[in-house]
């Protein structure tokens, strides 16, 4: 039986680490896989579907070398079922990235981090 993909779904774009993320992604989070990949003859995403905690996401590895990348402005949300979960998360998505808002307990959430993977891709953890 084939996966239907939602019709709206999260599609990221990468400059030749897609596989790479994926696979890092879904080597975090349970209920996650890679559901499918079409790879260039050079090895590259031409597209892929994966899916995380459920969710599904799709990603390509860009043909093109763009000035631009991934932004904080649009950000994967993760509400956890566990602080043992956003603080083994939060440790691994941030190593090579960055902060941008530390682990804490925030007026809005008991438990919180904001940061930037090593590809990039901007992750709000939330418990």
């Amino acid at each position: 039986m084939e996966k239907v993909i939602p019709k709206i779904t999260t599609f990221l774009m990468f400059s030749g680490q897609a596989e790479e993320a994926m696979e890092f992604y879904t080597g975090l989070f349970e209920d996650s896989r890679i559901e499918a990949i079409v790879h260039n003859e050079d090895g590259t995403v031409i597209q892929a579907t994966f899916t995380l905690k459920g969710q599904t996401l799709m990603c390509i590895d860009s043909v093109v070398n763009h000035e631009f990348t991934f932004t904080p402005a649009i950000s994967l949300f993760v509400t956890c079922d566990s602080e043992e979960e956003i603080d083994r998360l939060f440790g691994e998505l941030s190593e090579g990235g960055g902060v941008l808002m530390p682990l804490d307990e925030y007026p809005h959430s008991k438990k919180f981090g904001w940061l930037v993977d090593r590809f990039g891709v901007s992750w709000q953890l939330n418990y």
